[in-house]
């Protein structure tokens, strides 16, 4: 959503205000210091910045008070910050900074190793909890909001730098201007019924355009505070959360299963949390979610790069995210020739009884806000390519107009020239009691296509039973003959990205051939053995007899 408003007018009208507005463990900000710190940041960019350079800074830090201050700075100078992915490593950790052509990165002491070695011409290093930065910082206290700007400050300046996942090549820098970062963050804030009084925890990476757009941007709109913790943590989730006296919080990927995985507790609904907002939780799991913590979960939908929103509305139905929102021309297509796909049609159980015609990637027909990607052509032309934005996920739509997620356009499975989606197979296996976190992604069938293959992360002291996991699939009544996977890794462990989502590419990687327990359904009867020296070599005799590869 655009915004005529700026990130920079939020920020300066919190001046004056000295209710709590940032906390972080003991530490406690006023919005008024927040605007101070702001203000003094901003000051100092302005003299650290070349001018005749892009007004970029990078950011690689944890969830500390220094990455919303530098965020606030940003805004108010008229900068862009690049937030870091620390996760990343080596020549890629170099290639992302090198990439957003910022002379001046921010850091911390605890990631200064991850510098150790990289080549990085022309660019400052500061690092946040050194006397050295509160030294080169003392000078500007005094500053106020507007004293000192690199560029124009408007609602068409770049504010945001954020990475996509970079699953499937290099990550990719989309571009957020301040208007954009503003009128998501209002939308969001009329949208939940964001309070001044309440507290937005955030404990998803802030490098991450969700804890940015989702949480940080609503409470800055509403003059809500924010709690930081600087990694996401489940077990220390509700006593944060408590200490805190939070009321809001984002996720993304797996993080919702993380948390039902802990211990319970009988005060588990003694806290003050009243919503969470995110995506890939399932609906599985966001039941769960509710009956435990006495919590509403919403899954909402926007692409990273704003080119596409679903809105959930009274009377979605279960499973469903919701209707394109009211500027959004929203439509399931078929990827290669762009026909729109037919209206699903459901079974017993909500059992989806056509996803091969059903099934399609979501596009957006009308104007978007997508404001293209960091000196990336060749990308902007892909997502926007023929005059439509292709978010590159999957969908199906029933005939009410409603939308659901079906996983990535790379989550495709093709088996038996049936084409299925992963996250569709993920929310039934989800249902089973023993399963913490389930993941399911294609390995390649003997002859031809696909075969599904899924890893089951187990709950706290259970053991995969074969027999009973079969039963549990046939009692599925929305679980396709094609759906049933024919391998079963077993993990202490989901592999996840920095931002909890599953690392599908590693699990894709290793396939069957991979440490831990495997399962293998030889004859696609439900008979699950496990996959040991002898039945992999004859597996793999059978590749080589029709000459595919693994």
């Amino acid at each position: 959503m655009r915004s005529t408003g700026t990130v920079a007018e939020l920020v300066r009208r919190q001046w004056g205000d000295h209710r709590p507005a940032l906390k972080h463990g003991p530490t406690v900000l006023s919005h008024h210091q927040v605007v101070e710190g702001a203000a003094a940041r901003a000051a100092l960019l302005a003299d650290l910045l070349p001018r005749g350079g892009e007004p970029h800074l990078g950011v690689l830090l944890d969830n500390t008070p220094e990455f919303p201050l530098w965020l606030s700075a940003a805004a108010l100078a008229g900068a862009a910050v690049a937030g870091i992915n620390p996760t990343r490593r080596g020549p890629e950790l170099a290639r992302d900074i090198l990439h957003t052509e910022a002379p001046v990165l921010i850091t911390e002491r605890t990631h200064l190793p991850l510098l150790d070695g990289l080549e990085l011409p022309g660019v400052r290093v500061l690092v946040t909890d050194t006397e050295a930065y509160a030294a080169l910082l003392a000078p500007y206290a005094g500053a106020r909001p507007g004293d000192a700007v690199v560029a124009p400050v408007g609602a068409d300046s770049r504010m945001l730098l954020y990475f996509t996942s970079g699953s499937t090549g290099a990550p990719k820098a989309a571009i957020c201007t301040q208007g954009r970062l503003a009128g998501a963050g209002a939308s969001l804030a009329g949208h939940f019924g964001v309070r001044p009084d309440d507290v937005h925890y955030i404990c998803m990476p802030m490098f991450h355009g969700n804890a940015v757009l989702a949480d940080w941007a609503p409470a800055l709109a509403a003059g809500a505070a924010i709690a930081l913790r600087p990694r996401f943590s489940a077990s220390a989730f509700l006593d944060d959360v408590r200490a805190y006296g939070a009321t809001y919080f984002t996720y993304v990927g797996r993080a919702v299963q993380y948390l039902l995985a802990t211990p319970e507790h009988p005060d588990d609904r003694d806290h003050p949390l009243r919503l969470g907002f995110g995506t890939e939780a399932g609906a599985v799991d966001a039941a769960r979610f509710r009956e435990r913590f006495g919590v509403r979960l919403v899954e909402g939908y926007g692409s990273s790069e704003g080119g596409a929103a679903i809105q959930r509305t009274p009377g979605t139905p279960p499973g469903a995210i919701g209707r394109a929102a009211p500027a959004d021309d929203l439509a399931v297509v078929d990827p290669d020739s762009g026909e729109e796909r037919a209206p699903a049609r459901f079974g017993p159980g909500g059992r989806l009884l056509n996803g091969d015609e059903a099934i399609g990637e979501l596009v957006n027909r009308g104007p978007t806000p997508f404001e293209g990607y960091w000196r990336n052509p060749e990308a902007d032309a892909e997502r926007a390519r023929g005059g439509w934005y292709w978010t590159g996920d999957l969908f199906y739509r029933d005939a009410d107009g409603f939308l659901y997620f079906a996983g990535r356009t790379d989550d495709r499975l093709r088996v038996d020239s049936e084409n299925l989606a992963a996250a569709t197979i993920e929310h039934i296996l989800a249902r089973w009691e023993q399963a913490a976190a389930t993941a399911v992604y294609a390995v390649p069938d003997p002859v031809t296509g696909d075969q599904v293959m899924a890893a089951l992360a187990l709950r706290a002291g259970a053991a995969f039973d074969p027999a009973a996991f079969a039963a549990f699939l046939r009692a599925q009544p929305d679980l396709g003959t094609k759906m049933a996977p024919r391998f079963v890794r077993i993990l202490d462990r989901m592999p996840v990205t920095a931002t909890n989502k599953i690392h599908r590419v590693a699990l894709c990687r290793a396939g069957f051939r991979c440490p831990g327990p495997v399962w293998w359904d030889r004859y696609g009867d439900g008979s699950y053995a496990p996959l040991d020296a002898e039945g992999l070599a004859a597996l793999l005799a059978r590749y080589e007899e029709h000459g595919r590869a693994v």
